[in-house]
């Protein structure tokens, strides 16, 4: 190999070391706030759990989110392959189990790995489904939000978030619109402009894109998985308010969805594994919001973040071994 050939591999090496230590300091600087003026004595009395039926119920509502989510997904895939709710749900677990140990979200990629093989289709092929995934979230999380601001007083903090939030929302929907009802004859027709292989490519998967999210959506699974995804939000929405319940905090579920919303929004962004720093960071602020004091929100962050992990880590690592598949093989996959 020559001089030039070395050097941009050595560049390539710089850039992938380079993500992974913005993402780690990040989460450290966020865990450094959350924790730099917190009394350690403090801190481990405000992590004191008073009703540990609730946490068990808490724990249970938020694997029936996971769960809700495998339903989902198989509807969404449907126009792919036909594949049973529980594989669904074991691809989610193996995903989120990756997101656990390895940073910026390559759990998603495992996901539709494992499930572009048990279907035995082209990996392209099943993302489309994620992507009305994430828009089905982001449409319900600003619903759940405005449904919120009706019985508790929303933060001047938040306003702005909030807005910009619906904008987001919206430009994505007028995008995911645009892209189901463009024709595919334009599609391939402007696919055939394009010289470079590159822009090609690109041109082709758009059109693969469109004519999923067509077939998607025009079957009444599309309505079945919107209405998931609400369901979804709320066990979630349901799972924090019963660790606040059980911790003493002492405020309405109202405040709970807003808190949840400012977490999922905060740690929507790929992060460090397990979302370390930006999770306690966010709950932190959220609960902040509400008057919540600092050292008793730095504690609830703790015990929310462990109640709630500790089981997917069981469940994800169940999931992982009943592939059949080392766990190596499978991020070496996904990574292609």
């Amino acid at each position: 190999m020559n001089s030039s050939g070395v050097d941009a591999l050595q560049r390539e090496a710089q850039r992938t070391r380079v993500k992974p230590a913005l993402v780690y300091a990040f989460a450290a600087a966020c865990l450094v706030w959350v924790f730099h003026d917190v009394h350690p004595r403090r801190l481990l009395a405000s992590m004191s759990i008073a009703n540990w039926w609730l946490v068990a119920l808490a724990i249970i509502v938020d694997i029936l989110t996971y769960v809700l989510q495998g339903v989902r997904w198989k509807l969404l895939l449907a126009p792919v392959g036909r594949l049973s709710s529980m594989r669904a749900t074991q691809g989610i677990y193996a995903g989120l189990f990756t997101n656990e140990l390895v940073p910026l979200r390559f759990g998603e990629l495992v996901r539709a790995f494992l499930v572009s093989r048990w279907l035995s289709s082209r990996f392209t092929s099943v993302l489309p489904s994620m992507v009305i995934e994430r828009f089905l979230d982001a449409l319900w999380l600003v619903v759940a939000f405005g449904v919120a601001a009706i019985f508790v007083p929303i933060p001047k903090e938040l306003t702005e978030a909030a807005d910009l939030l619906v904008g987001v929302v919206l430009l994505a929907s007028l995008l995911f619109l645009w892209i189901i009802f463009r024709k595919q004859g334009e599609v391939n027709c402007n696919r055939r402009r394009f010289s470079s292989r590159l822009l090609k490519g690109i041109a082709l998967f758009a059109s693969q894109l469109s004519r999923r999210f067509s077939d998607i959506v025009a079957s009444y699974r599309f309505s079945l998985a919107a209405l998931l995804s609400a369901g979804m939000l709320a066990c979630q929405a349901l799972a924090l308010w019963f660790m606040m319940l059980a911790c003493h905090l002492g405020l309405p579920l109202g405040a709970g969805i807003i808190v949840l919303l400012v977490v999922r929004l905060g740690t929507a962004i790929p992060n460090a594994p397990a979302n370390v720093g930006s999770f306690q960071f966010f709950c932190v602020l959220a609960l902040g919001l509400f008057g919540i004091e600092k050292t008793s929100a730095a504690g609830f962050s703790v015990v929310y973040f462990l109640a709630l992990t500790v089981p997917l880590w069981i469940l994800g690592l169940l999931a992982i071994n009943s592939t059949g598949i080392r766990l190596s093989t499978i991020l070496e996959g996904a990574a292609l």
